[in-house]
């Protein structure tokens, strides 16, 4: 029975994960000199911020509609998981492992879109890429 439901599940799984990224991209833009301060703080180089925006973005875009997801899902995962170490590594203050662990559940997520494909619903698919892995 939930197997009939597997194109919509990875489609909505897609779109939940890109979210967090398409939507931090934009906030980045809106708030560039803070975000470019952030960044400063913890050592990371400002002008670095104009390839998180386009990496945030576009590689959230390319997860939404399933072009490249697998390569779009390892790109993420990867920045996902510097961005925990660097940003949210202070085990110390309790919000800040909570985001780690929270980041590690997105590389997660992220981790199965690049082992088994955008699914059925994506541009990967009409391609003839998005369930080769699993078959």
């Amino acid at each position: 029975m939930l197997q009939k439901l597997d194109p919509v599940f990875a489609l909505g799984g897609r779109i939940l994960l890109a979210l967090i990224f398409v939507l931090s991209g934009i906030n980045k833009i809106i708030g560039y000199a803070g975000t470019v301060g952030y960044m400063e703080a913890f050592g990371v180089p400002g002008l670095l911020l104009p390839l998180v925006i386009v990496l945030e973005i576009g590689a959230g875009l390319l997860l939404v509609v399933g072009f490249q997801a697998r390569w779009a899902a390892l790109a993420l995962a990867g920045f996902t998981l510097v961005a925990a170490v660097i940003f949210h590594s202070n085990f110390a203050d309790q919000s800040q492992m909570i985001a780690f662990l929270k980041n590690l559940s997105i590389v997660g997520g992220l981790l199965f879109v690049a082992r088994f494909g955008a699914g059925e619903l994506s541009l990967d698919a009409r391609q003839g890429g998005g369930r080769r892995a699993a078959a």
